[in-house]
């Protein structure tokens, strides 16, 4: 099986079975991580394309040599965040969860599970929304993309301990906005009533 960067090489040779198995290899990661930015999967669609449209555009400024799936994802991260920001003014809560894309039915679920399953999902997506771009962006890279401190030290250019610092802040606030979405006080704000 070929690489990235030698399937990507062949695309800029205009190889067109290279292009869609380079296409076909990223479609799913780049379909969640449009999603985790828009929460709409409908608008998680349209954007994954423009990813690729804008991958297609942009094979000239490949440098070869450098990691194809780290160019990937910082040309990804940046058109989800252009995105995100010419919406942030018109956000909507999520209303879907983020396996939508899965509906792989499991027999060994029971329906309320299944429920609260979805519960939680959706929580967390509107939690995700309330955080500052920077908070957001380490989840989602951290959590929901999978990606190591060194990925992401490079993609955003910050030194590993900084990355850990924003990861560690993020995740804070990620469970304070859980909390307050379900109605739960925080431990010291309980503690202060009593």
């Amino acid at each position: 099986m070929k690489s990235d960067e030698e399937l990507f090489e062949q695309c800029r040779l205009r190889d067109t079975g290279a292009w869609e198995t380079l296409v076909q290899r990223h479609q799913v990661r780049m379909l969640n991580l449009a999603y985790q930015f828009c929460g709409n999967k409908e608008e998680a669609r349209d954007l994954a394309q423009d990813i690729f449209i804008r991958l297609y555009h942009s094979m000239e400024q490949y440098q070869p040599g450098r990691p194809f799936k780290t160019w990937l994802n910082s040309l990804a991260r940046n058109l989800c965040i252009d995105n995100y920001r010419k919406r942030k003014k018109d956000r909507r809560l999520v209303d879907k969860p983020v396996d939508e894309f899965y509906d792989l039915p499991s027999a060994e679920s029971p329906t309320d599970h299944k429920l609260e399953k979805r519960q939680r999902r959706e929580i967390l997506m509107r939690a995700l929304e309330t955080l500052g771009p920077a908070s957001r962006d380490a989840i989602v890279m951290k959590d929901f993309q999978n990606m190591s401190l060194e990925e992401m030290s490079r993609l955003l250019g910050l030194p590993v301990g900084t990355v850990k610092s924003r990861i560690s802040r993020a995740r804070v606030d990620l469970g304070k906005a859980i909390l307050k979405l379900e109605g739960i006080k925080s431990w010291s704000e309980a503690a202060h009533d009593l």
